[in-house]
Formats: C-alpha cells, sequence, structure tokens
C-alpha cells in the first residue's frame, strides 16, 4: 500500500510495471509521472522568474529562442542524470564517492551547497515579497513561515505523501500560461524571434544568457532527479537497480524518457511564457531594469491589471514552495552520499537525523540571506549566474561517469543522448567564457 496523489491510501501501481505490460490496467497519468515533473517544475523556480522576467524586460522577445533551443539539450541532461540513479541505485555524489577522487567529490559538493544555499535565500525573499503584494504584512514573518512550512514539510511527512504534495503544487505553474492570454503578444514578433536566434555580445546580454542557461539547466536538478530516482528503488518494492535487474531496463527507461519530456517542455514553456509577458507588457513601456520576481509583478499591475499581477505573485509563492524543498533537498543528497549517511525522505527522523539536520540547516541559513545577511536583489539574479557557471564542471563529471561501463553497465549512455549531453556542457562552456571575457573587457 502506498498513498496515491489525492492522498488517499490506496493501492498504486509501479508504472514501470503497467509500461513493461505486467500491469492490468493503466493508472491515471500524474501516477506515471515522478522526479522528471518535480524537477521539470521546480526549475521554474522563484529566482528562475526573475531571470525570465529581466530578459523579457530588458530584451523584448530577443532571448525567447533559449526556451526552444535548450529543451533537447535539458531533457537529455536529465535523462542522464535519471538514468545514473535509476541504474546504480546511488544519487550522483554517491557514484563520484565510489568511482572518482575523494577531491573532485567534496569539490562538487560544495559547489553544489553554496549554489543551493544563495538560491535558497534569493527564492524565500522573493516568495515573501510576491506574498506581500497580495496580502501586505512584514516581510521578515513571511520568510519565517515559509521556511518553516518547507522544512516541516521534508522531515514530517511521508515520502508519499511529501511526493504527492509536490506534484500538485507543480499547477501553480499554470498561472504563467494564463497571464500570457492577458497580455498583449505580438505573435509575428515572437514566432520570428523563436525561428532566429539572436545574441547580444555585450557584457548585460552575455550575463543574462549565462543566467538563463543557469536556471535552466541547473546543478541541483541533476543531483536531486538522480537521487529520486534511487530513492524511488525503497518505494517501490518491485524495482531493483538495474545493475542488478537489467530485465528492468526496457521499462524503466521507458518512463523516465516519459516523465523527463514531460517535465522539461513542462518547465521550458512555462519559462517561455514569463519572458512572452514581460516582454509583451513591460518592454514596450521602457521598463527594462527587473530585479526581482515580485517586482516583476507589481510592474504589470498598472500595465496589465491587478487580476494578471495577483496570478503572477501566487504563482511565485507556489513555485517556491516547490523549488525550495527540491533545493535543500538536492544539497543533503549530495553531503549525505558523500559522507555515507544513511539519505532519503523514506527514512525515519532518527535513522537518517544528519540527512534531515542538513535539510533544516540549508534552509535556515537560506533564510538568514533572505533576511538580510546578504544583498537578496544580488541573491536572486546571482545564483543564476553561478548556477551557469559550476554546472559546466558538473556537468562533465557527469557525462563521462554516464558512458563508463565499470559504472553503468550494460547501460552505459551511448549515441544521441550523449552526444546531446556534451553538446549542453559545451554551450554553457562557451556562453560562460564569452561573459567573463566580455567582462574583463568592457
Amino acid at each position: 500500500m502506498t498513498v496515491s496523489p489525492t492522498g488517499s491510501s490506496e493501492e498504486v501501481i509501479d508504472p514501470e510495471a503497467t509500461a513493461s505490460g505486467a500491469a492490468p490496467s493503466t493508472p491515471p497519468l500524474l501516477s506515471r509521472l515522478g522526479p522528471g515533473l518535480i524537477t521539470g517544475a521546480s526549475d521554474d523556480d522563484p529566482s528562475g522568474i526573475a531571470t525570465y522576467s529581466q530578459a523579457g524586460a530588458q530584451f523584448g522577445y530577443g532571448l525567447c529562442w533559449t526556451m526552444l533551443y535548450t529543451l533537447p539539450l535539458m531533457a537529455a541532461v536529465q535523462m542522464i542524470s535519471a538514468r545514473i540513479g535509476r541504474t546504480t541505485g546511488h544519487g550522483i555524489a554517491g557514484v563520484l564517492r565510489e568511482h572518482y577522487p575523494n577531491r573532485l567529490l567534496q569539490t562538487v559538493v560544495l559547489l553544489l551547497l553554496a549554489a543551493n544555499i544563495l538560491n535558497l535565500g534569493a527564492d524565500l525573499g522573493a516568495m515573501a515579497d510576491a506574498l506581500n503584494l497580495v496580502l501586505p504584512g512584514p516581510r521578515w514573518l513571511y520568510v519565517v513561515v515559509f521556511a518553516v512550512i518547507c522544512v516541516t514539510m521534508q522531515v514530517f511527512l511521508r515520502y508519499a505523501r511529501y511526493v504527492s504534495i509536490l506534484k500538485w503544487l507543480t499547477l501553480s505553474l499554470l498561472a504563467y500560461p494564463a497571464v500570457v492570454i492577458l497580455a498583449n503578444v505580438s505573435w509575428w514578433d515572437l514566432a520570428r524571434a523563436l525561428a532566429i536566434p539572436r545574441i547580444d555580445f555585450s557584457g548585460g546580454g552575455l550575463t543574462t544568457l549565462v543566467a538563463l542557461f543557469g536556471t535552466t539547466i541547473s546543478p541541483y536538478l541533476f543531483f536531486w532527479q538522480a537521487a529520486e530516482e534511487a530513492e524511488d528503488l525503497q518505494a517501490f518494492p518491485s524495482r531493483r537497480d538495474l545493475l542488478h535487474a537489467p530485465e528492468q531496463g526496457r521499462s524503466a527507461l521507458q518512463r523516465i524518457e516519459f516523465d523527463t519530456v514531460v517535465g522539461m517542455t513542462f518547465s521550458n514553456l512555462v519559462a517561455l511564457s514569463i519572458i512572452v509577458t514581460t516582454a509583451a507588457v513591460l518592454h514596450p513601456h521602457g521598463i527594462t531594469d527587473i530585479q526581482t520576481s515580485a517586482q516583476a509583478a507589481a510592474a504589470l499591475r498598472p500595465l496589465a491589471g491587478p487580476f494578471s499581477a495577483m496570478v503572477f505573485a501566487l504563482g511565485i509563492v507556489g513555485t517556491g514552495l516547490l523549488a525550495v524543498p527540491v533545493l535543500a533537498g538536492s544539497a543533503a543528497y549530495a553531503i549525505g552520499e558523500a559522507r555515507r549517511w544513511p539519505v532519503g525522505f523514506d527514512r525515519r527522523l532518527l535513522e537518517a537525523r544528519a540527512f534531515y539536520g542538513t535539510v533544516a540547516l540549508a534552509t535556515l541559513t537560506g533564510m538568514v540571506i533572505s533576511l538580510g545577511a546578504v544583498d537578496p536583489i544580488k541573491a536572486l539574479y546571482g545564483s543564476a549566474v553561478v548556477n551557469g557557471v559550476i554546472a559546466v564542471p558538473v556537468m562533465a563529471v557527469m557525462m563521462l561517469a554516464a558512458a563508463r561501463s565499470d559504472i553503468m553497465g550494460a547501460f552505459a549512455v551511448r549515441g544521441w543522448l550523449l552526444r546531446l549531453g556534451w553538446i549542453a556542457t559545451a554551450c554553457m562552456l562557451l556562453a560562460v567564457i564569452a561573459m567573463l571575457v566580455t567582462s574583463l573587457f568592457s
């Protein structure tokens, strides 16, 4: 018995068993979606919303193409991370611990932890600012309340209930396609921007490009999806890691592909909606400096109406409640696996107290950042740039590990999937180099 997406206790068929033809009926669509959907939706976190809003406000429709062209790259990278978890039964940090030098492992984990905590602080602050637009009140109180809610959800809820809540929170992102309907979009300009990539080689243009890549292809997403695939081995007793149960490979890889493609497509459609909305509403009126997601919502109010601003703001709160636990959880998975702790949200609190303590500590540190230890505006946009920079070495190591037969056995990544993964890594590297070179000579 497990918990259904509605929260009721009932028997749920393993979607992999259904995919292989072993189950008598097809489960509901939501039950077939899991780590990929949650990972994709959490990618549109409040700091991501701020980045997308800035891109649309500053450059109009000019950077919309990034959401189209990054989709196959993003999906490939996430499929590879999911396959690592499903094949080995370990997250990325666990694989690095077993097969790579400890110095490399510790460097990757520290980079991830720094980026995640900065992102946590930015997201908690953005959620508080957004709620303040709808329900005016003390910002510090909202920050604390959101932090407590996120920690409580992770530490005290059963794994199945926790995952089902994260799934339902993805629906909050539908607010952004809804806002597009109310915007005066130039569909011809949008179609042209999607079809013909254009790059602004100024310092600001390249920094925004790296920020877009960094918030679309973020390291915490790799660690989260791999770790959740590994943890699902405990949630579904019929599953075993593919190294020891290669006969499950076909149905497992089919489910991963479906789950990931749906999740990443949903993520990029939402991101595109945000860019289009701010490009259509803010850019024509000369509002080109959007530094926070709440500022974008406030700017929409006099131009697109109070309803649009309220929907935009509530979407920030909903996606923040989804993203903050993913950020804290991915950091805890990485640190826990690196230190050989018992990890996973299916474990009891006392059994994995170091893991849960890391979740709480990461969230509370982010809360302190949001309350003023670091400028929240700089943290918001800076976290996307930091993610873009550190993604390069993390992706390179992940591609190398995924292609090794001594790690992945018969499920070592080959062909088009591996090529797309390396193309994504190269694109990220080139964008970062261009940004740094431009900054040095500007």
